[in-house]
């Protein structure tokens, strides 16, 4: 799927090294989340995303108190790419509403070993997360406690050794991506709880939130938030 660029887009850059504002307003605030960023707290203790964008938000506008914010949708630790969070009580539940009807549209990059037998097409699987491993496993046929999961893939590039993969979310599951490519032999690059053979020096996996597209919950115009990945070789081959 392809997109416009809303003309009201505003791409800024935060002070911050440790943080990359994509697009704010008063009622949102959007981020290009760091692969090993979490975005809510959790038992690791490490600070969340969320914590790191309100103590951005309290400086910024000299904010003696607390700071309100809406997570609206997470990404796994090891992804990098587009986070969007509500400023605003106002804004929240009608962003959460957008997200829970399929209405908010999210393209995902991923970088993998051994690309699909076919430039493009549709993965159907059906999805049983394993909470104690963290873990979803894919199925082709309905078993018990499973929910149906639905992608389109598009080949956009082919490397020496990997193939840039264009994903776009029919529906929004654990670890959906991760588990569906892994089920078709498409391990993601440095994903080895899903079959990648090596890690990556950083931890992280060659999956990227590229874009999501929605309407703003006040303004009512749709608009565009494009990330670009992180800095390195693979990524950088890609584009």
């Amino acid at each position: 799927m392809k997109f416009e660029h809303s003309k009201n887009l505003i791409i800024q850059k935060s002070n911050s090294t440790n943080l990359q504002v994509l697009y704010e307003d008063n009622h949102l605030i959007v981020i290009n989340k760091r692969s090993g960023d979490i975005v809510q707290g959790d038992k690791t203790g490490d600070a969340p995303l969320s914590e790191v964008v309100k103590e951005y938000l309290k400086k910024k506008y000299n904010k003696p108190g607390n700071v309100y914010l809406g997570v609206v949708h997470r990404l796994d630790r090891p992804t990098s790419g587009i986070v969007l969070f509500a400023k605003t009580s106002k804004a929240l539940p009608r962003l959460n509403k957008l997200f829970a009807e399929g209405k908010a549209k999210k393209v995902y990059w991923a970088v993998v070993k051994n690309p699909p037998e076919q430039e493009r097409g549709t993965l159907e699987h059906w999805l049983v997360r394993n909470p104690k491993q963290n873990k979803s496993y894919a199925y082709e046929k309905e078993v018990a406690n499973s929910k149906k999961a639905i992608l389109d893939y598009s080949i956009r590039k082919k490397l020496d050794s990997y193939s840039l993969l264009e994903i776009n979310l029919k529906t929004g599951r654990h670890h959906q991506i991760r588990a569906q490519l892994a089920a078709v032999g498409c391990h993601i690059k440095g994903d080895l709880k899903y079959g990648a053979q090596r890690s990556n020096k950083n931890g992280g996996i060659h999956l990227h939130a590229r874009s999501l597209a929605l309407e703003h919950p006040v303004k009512k115009e749709t608009i565009l938030f494009e990330a670009a990945p992180p800095e390195d070789a693979i990524w950088n081959a890609c584009l």
